[in-house]
Parts: structure tokens; sequence; C-alpha cells
């Protein structure tokens, strides 16, 4: 009897071993191997995009270098598009999601998400041609009306929510889509309102029009797989302690105040 109650305890104790291991959080993993891997679509101005030299920088960018460094590891960024985040975090193939991610409902069910580090909204960038016709997002609710999105964004989950009727089209990176637009291939392009805010900054966009009032309420924050708490925890605290001594304000200062750093994109 003891001889079986004792083998019975060990085998227990190696169980949860082993189910302490396999649930173990992918920052512990990324300790261990010396290495964040992050999950990232480098076309989100100006949280994430590729310089003339071919690096990936931007807010987020910088705000993830600040992590690594605090964890005591190096950042690897694997570039990935938009649509194959979330199936190639629950894949394994990264630790985490960094590529202005907003937070919903749907993709809760799939993730766990941080803190929100940012809050934005989606704004309508129009052609020339609809000044004093379009006002308000509501006014493209039209079948006359192409409106130009991105493949698997908020911004076209919002189109197809408040513009049941217009013709929309999607495309795989924001300049296709602004650049639909500003040809006249389409009327109205959809996308995060600070994404806007710049690229009507370019002088090959100075045309474009702005209804600059955000229409939605979007937090954007990093993704873990579903159950990585303790991955959650230190990434909340990450984000608190870098709101409290100066480095965020900083950050955002850098990326949202000055506009130097336009010269060295593409």
């Amino acid at each position: 009897m003891f001889k079986r109650y004792g083998s019975a305890l060990l085998l227990g104790a190696v169980t949860l071993i082993h189910i302490g291991l396999a649930q173990a959080g992918a920052l512990d993993d990324a300790v261990r191997r010396g290495v964040l891997k992050v999950g990232t679509t480098p076309t989100y101005v100006p949280f994430e995009m590729t310089d003339k030299q071919g690096r990936i920088v931007g807010f987020e960018i910088d705000l993830l270098n600040v992590m690594s460094q605090a964890l005591g590891v190096q950042l690897e960024l694997v570039v990935v598009p938009y649509t194959d985040l979330v199936p190639g975090l629950l894949e394994n193939k990264f630790d985490l999601i960094g590529s202005g991610m907003t937070v919903t409902q749907e993709r809760n069910l799939k993730l766990n998400f941080s803190d929100s580090f940012m809050v934005v909204g989606q704004s309508v960038l129009l052609h020339p041609s609809l000044l004093g016709k379009v006002n308000s997002v509501e006014d493209l609710d039209d079948a006359s009306y192409r409106v130009a999105t991105i493949d698997g964004t908020t911004g076209q989950a919002a189109a197809r929510r408040f513009l049941g009727a217009a013709r929309l089209s999607s495309f795989a990176t924001p300049e296709e889509g602004v650049r639909h637009v500003v040809d006249g291939r389409a009327d109205a392009f959809i996308h995060d309102a600070p994404y806007n805010v710049i690229a009507l900054s370019r002088p090959e966009n100075s045309q474009l029009l702005a209804l600059e009032q955000p229409f939605t309420f979007e937090p954007l924050a990093f993704g873990v797989k579903k159950g990585d708490f303790d991955s959650l925890n230190w990434i909340n605290h990450f984000l608190n302690q870098v709101a409290q001594d100066g480095t965020y304000d900083q950050l955002h200062d850098k990326w949202f105040k000055d506009t130097g750093w336009l010269a060295e994109l593409d």
C-alpha cells in the first residue's frame, strides 16, 4: 500500500512538473533563449515601418526595444502579413504580437491582451472632389462611393459595420489604399487616425481632404497566447514603469510630435 501510494505521489509530482514546463510563459522562454521574438507587420506609420536602410523603426518598435533591454534579451522581429499575426502566435512562430493591434472581442477570444499602450480611432481621407459633399462617415454610406480599407484591420471591420451600402475594397498596405484615393480610383480611405494624419503631411497626398475626428474607440495592446498570465503581468508592470519614469513620453514625443524621421522613410 505504501509503495503504491508513494509511486502515485511521485507520478503526480512529475506530471505537475511537466504541466508547469508546458505552461511556462513566453517571456520566460525568451529569457532562457536570450531572444524575444515579436510578430509584426511594418506598414503602420508611425508605430512600425521600414526606413530607407531597410530597418524596421517606429514608436512601438522603440517600446519593444526598451522592453527587451528590461528583459535582458535581444529583440528579433518576425515580419508577417497582418492577417498572419494571430495564426503565427498560435503556431509559436513568435512570443508576442507587437503590431499596432487593436483589442477586439473577436481577437480576445483567441489571445490575451496586455493593458493598452495607446488609444486610437478610425478616420477618413477623402478625394478632393468630395469637398462639401461628404462631411461625416455616415455620408459615405451610399452605393455611389468607393471606400478603400486594409485587409484584416479594424478599419476594414468598421467600414463593413458603418458603410454597408458603399462599395468596399481592401488592400495589403495603407500606402496602396491612400494611393487609390489620390489617383481617383477610390473616393475614401479608412484607417487609424495617427497614420492618416502623417499620410496627409506627405507632398504626394497634400490634396486629400480629411475627416479628422475619429469615429471609433480602439485601444492598442500587445498580444500573447491565451492563459499566459505571467507574461501579461510582466508586460503590464513594464508599461506602468515606463509611463511613470518618463520613457513613454520621450518616445511618444519622438514619433508623434517631431517629424524629422519622415525624411528617413522610403
